[in-house]
């Protein structure tokens, strides 16, 4: 009788120290062999020293089962609710690729207005701007953009008289207007090679109208624009002694003249920088850097010159300017390739590489002599990019007409008269 219960013994122990099994036991077979004193005086036995402690399986002692005790056979209830509500928590798992570092949108910081004890206001920069800065000029260099070479500030002939190449800066900044560089540069070199005497003030009052407004054809708002240089001349000649203004108030003066050309106007003609000439580009893109919010060219002008330096006041319009033409574009913005966005310092950067062209319909208006004076009027839509091009139109009946389509440069509209 002992051997049997020292080798059911061992089989026991031998049992507990073997890899666990699933077992499909029923509940009262495991409550009989949790309590290994009742199964043994079922064999008519006594304890024996092996029997006595309460045998392992899979690592656990058996025993009676407690509630709330963690050494029991079965995990309780509690136990799996806690790991099932664990794996509900733990962090989804990133597939491929999914755990690189997102970049950021840079948070919008602009200037900030602080007042004083003494009822004045301090205006503190945006936080990062010197950097902005820095890296815009960085990008400049490496682009060669319309205004570097064609900007009104590079339009007057050297070889005139300073008088003669102040009035060429303003005549080039109010034909600028609504137009692009590279138009508005072809229209002063057609006036200072066929005006008699070249682009002076002695050649713009002897000129006709209808001579001067056909030198000009191509600029946008060109009738009025002719009104406007007449009308100029008269003043120049009346009132300033054949010069131009030396003032912001005598330059805003002029017919066809507003805030903008009036301050690049006496940055570059006078040498004094007096405010910051904003046009479209300054003002979008400032704001599209989050250095104010403001509505309007104007609004933008008063909050730059609370804060910026004005050793760049001068500078700041040509740099953004080239800026916007080639990479911050008014449609389309070329973010894949400016490095304020790389660098998280735009907070209006949009994701994804260069823009593809985009193609925008146009109605235009053909008037075509076909022969013995008549004249034959068309309406055709054709296609442009959103950058402006140039349209090529062919009908058996027309032949050739080549449309000047697009979107103007910039400035603002000239009313009419």
């Amino acid at each position: 009788m002992r051997t049997s219960r020292l080798s059911r013994d061992t089989a026991r122990v031998a049992h507990a120290l073997s890899p666990a099994k699933r077992s499909t036991r029923s509940l009262r077979s495991f409550a009989y062999e949790a309590n290994p004193d009742e199964q043994g005086a079922q064999h008519g036995g006594s304890e024996s020293e092996l029997s006595s402690p309460p045998s392992s399986r899979n690592g656990q002692l058996l025993g009676k089962r407690k509630r709330g005790t963690t050494g029991t056979p079965a995990t309780s209830i509690a136990s799996i609710s806690a790991e099932s509500k664990e794996v509900r928590r733990s962090p989804r798992k990133t597939i491929a690729g999914d755990d690189a570092p997102k970049k950021r949108k840079a948070k919008r910081q602009p200037a900030k207005r602080i007042k004083n004890e003494n009822g004045t206001d301090t205006v503190e920069p945006p936080a990062n701007w010197e950097e902005v800065y820095t890296i815009t000029q960085e990008m400049r260099k490496r682009i060669l953009a319309p205004v570097d070479t064609m900007g009104c500030e590079s339009l007057a002939e050297e070889t005139r008289p300073p008088r003669d190449q102040r009035l060429q800066t303003l005549i080039s900044l109010m034909l600028s207007s609504q137009t692009k560089d590279p138009v508005t540069a072809a229209a002063i070199k057609n006036l200072q090679e066929n005006l008699p005497g070249g682009l002076c003030l002695e050649s713009l009052l002897a000129v006709e109208p209808a001579r001067l407004n056909d030198l000009i054809v191509k600029v946008g708002f060109h009738n009025n624009k002719t009104k406007y240089i007449k009308a100029t001349a008269l003043i120049l000649r009346d009132q300033y002694n054949g010069d131009i203004p030396d003032t912001i108030e005598g330059l805003v003066s002029l017919p066809g003249v507003g805030p903008k050309m009036a301050y690049l106007c006496m940055s570059a003609a006078w040498g004094r920088d007096e405010g910051i000439g904003v046009d479209v580009h300054v003002h979008r893109i400032t704001n599209l850097w989050g250095w104010h919010k403001t509505s309007t060219p104007e609004q933008t002008r008063a909050e730059l010159e609370s804060w910026l330096p004005r050793e760049k006041w001068h500078e700041i319009n040509h740099l953004l300017v080239g800026f916007g033409q080639m990479v911050c574009l008014p449609v389309g913005r070329r973010c894949g390739e400016c490095e304020l966005g790389e660098r998280g310092l735009c907070p209006s950067r949009v994701a994804g590489g260069s823009p593809r062209k985009r193609k925008v319909k146009q109605e235009v208006k053909v008037e075509v002599e076909v022969g013995d004076g008549e004249v034959k009027k068309e309406e055709i839509v054709g296609e442009a990019d959103d950058v402006g091009v140039e349209v090529e139109i062919k009908r058996e009946d027309l032949g050739e007409v080549d449309v000047q389509g697009g979107i103007p440069d910039i400035e603002d509209a000239v009313p009419a008269v």
